[in-house]
């Protein structure tokens, strides 16, 4: 699947783009991820570096299996990471899960695409990549049979939320963030969805 937008092309991630794709899904997170990378560490591993090595794990969900980049002049500009979303029947005990991470395990939604997480590199924004990634997630799900697209958003990240309510999403659920230095945001977690059939 290749698709442009200007000179702009959408396509299929590579395992040796797992590093960018780490530091685009840094800044989609808003922190989280930089949270989370930094429980995996290893003794004087940087967490960009952990980012990379789970980006290239392909048994994961969040693998580069499951990225579309923006590619501009040769460059990676942008990432989509997204895949279906199929909760298990019994997800085991609420108590085992990290607090500061809890609010998120909370917020999916079963039986919806699921939008890890979406960014643009600062300069290359405002010109549509972001709506185009939206667009292709929600031909994914009609491809799986989903009925919606779901993603996680801070209330407090104003310019994220208004680039989904103009697409379509609306807010079905929310869950107090829990603060963490890392973590850019307060207040509270959104979860998101669109109907796209």
């Amino acid at each position: 699947m290749q698709n442009r937008l200007g000179s702009v092309l959408f396509r299929p991630a590579r395992k040796e783009e797992c590093r960018t794709i780490a530091r685009l899904y840094s800044i989609s997170s808003d922190g989280l991820s930089d949270y989370i990378w930094t429980t995996l560490a290893g003794p004087g591993e940087n967490i960009l570096d952990v980012g990379e090595r789970r980006y290239s794990n392909e048994d994961l969900l969040f693998s580069y299996k499951n990225c579309l980049v923006a590619e501009h002049e040769g460059e990676i500009i942008g990432m989509l990471t997204a895949f279906p979303m199929h909760l298990p029947g019994n997800p085991g005990p609420a108590a085992e899960i990290d607090p500061v991470l809890r609010p998120y395990t909370i917020l999916e939604k079963d039986q919806s695409y699921y939008i890890m997480g979406v960014a643009v590199f600062p300069e290359f924004r405002g010109r549509g990549i972001g709506t185009r990634f939206l667009e292709l997630a929600a031909g994914k799900a009609l491809e799986y049979g989903l009925p919606q697209l779901s993603l996680i958003v801070f209330e407090q990240n104003v310019g994220a939320k208004r680039l989904y309510e103009r697409y379509g999403f609306y807010e079905i659920m929310r869950e107090k963030v829990v603060p963490h230095e890392l973590i850019h945001y307060t207040g509270y977690a959104l979860l998101m969805v669109k109907d796209v059939c």
